[in-house]
């Protein structure tokens, strides 16, 4: 393998980010395309065996630089590191009342937990425990909130009845005179 001319390809072809004509590869050479296809094939099986981080992907047209898919688990958690977001107690109290209530509107949410809960349904749903699931048929037809499918795999449920049991619903409380 020409060692230079392998070095000048692998350089063209990282800065590139994407896949490189062969022709103008032989063009910048100055070499025919044949030439650049068998050098480009030695490339490729020396990367394969030498077991690198990344591979050459070379098509009758085209050679591009990429990731050695071997190594995939070690980038995704390089890229998208495990994620640990503490969730405030407000929003953990109105998860329970959505998973518990379901379908349920806000208002139904603030009247249970006594407070309003706009920010709570708001961050709830950008974490996709929650999600719109229709509109309840009254006046004001107000928007419905049921979980999904990523709360059940985030507390490990299958389905809804895997939920622990609620206590016995306590009387309200007797106001004395």
């Amino acid at each position: 393998m020409e060692k230079k001319k392998a070095a000048i390809i692998e350089c063209m072809l990282f800065v590139a980010g994407e896949p490189v004509l062969i022709t103008e590869i032989a063009r910048v050479l100055e070499q025919d395309e044949a030439s650049v296809k068998a050098l480009l094939f030695e490339m490729e099986m020396t990367y394969r065996d030498e077991g690198r981080g990344i591979c050459l992907l070379s098509t009758d047209d085209t050679a591009q630089l990429v990731s050695n898919s071997e190594y995939i688990a070690y980038v995704e958690s390089l890229l998208q590191p495990e994620q640990k977001k503490s969730v405030s107690q407000s929003i953990m109290e109105t998860l329970a009342v959505v998973a518990y209530k379901q379908p349920v509107t806000r208002a139904e949410i603030e009247a249970v937990r006594g407070v309003r809960c706009e920010y709570a349904v708001s961050q709830l749903q950008k974490l996709g425990l929650i999600a719109a699931v229709g509109r309840k048929d009254v006046i004001g037809k107000p928007m419905l909130y049921a979980t999904t499918d990523t709360f059940l795999h985030k507390f490990g449920l299958h389905n809804l009845s895997e939920l622990p049991s609620l206590p016995l619903e306590v009387p309200e409380t007797i106001e004395t005179v």
